[in-house]
């Protein structure tokens, strides 16, 4: 891949999903966009690109996780009238659902803007 070039526009690369799924740079395509499991890395270590930079200006990510809980909820109402599971069975299901929905949704939404800031800065 060229410097300067994104995963998502460089052929054979993976899509946003792959990319957020796997932390994949959008300058490289290293697996170091995370840190942790929805942190952001400071930097890549493959290529140097400074993320902390990028993540300027994305401030929504309270909104997606209520818009994600409001989903969730509306989901386990639903559940809970159509099979009225016992508690414990709620809870041993509800609970790693909402944990990998949530950190699913914040990896995809951070990897979603800082690959559009990456973008952008190249265009300028």
């Amino acid at each position: 891949m060229l410097p300067g070039e994104s995963p998502t526009e460089s052929k054979g690369q993976p899509g946003l999903v792959s990319a957020a799924l796997s932390g994949l740079c959008p300058r490289c395509g290293a697996k170091t966009l995370f840190e942790a499991p929805a942190q952001l890395a400071d930097e890549c270590g493959n290529c140097g690109l400074a993320i902390v930079s990028l993540v300027r200006g994305g401030r929504f990510v309270g909104v997606v996780t209520m818009l994600l809980a409001l989903a969730l909820i509306l989901a386990a109402l639903c559940v809970d009238e159509w099979l009225r599971p016992p508690l414990w069975a709620s809870l041993l299901f509800w609970g790693p659902v909402t944990v990998g929905g949530v950190i699913f949704a914040l990896r995809f939404y951070k990897t979603m803007w800082i690959y559009h800031q990456y973008e952008e800065s190249q265009q300028q």
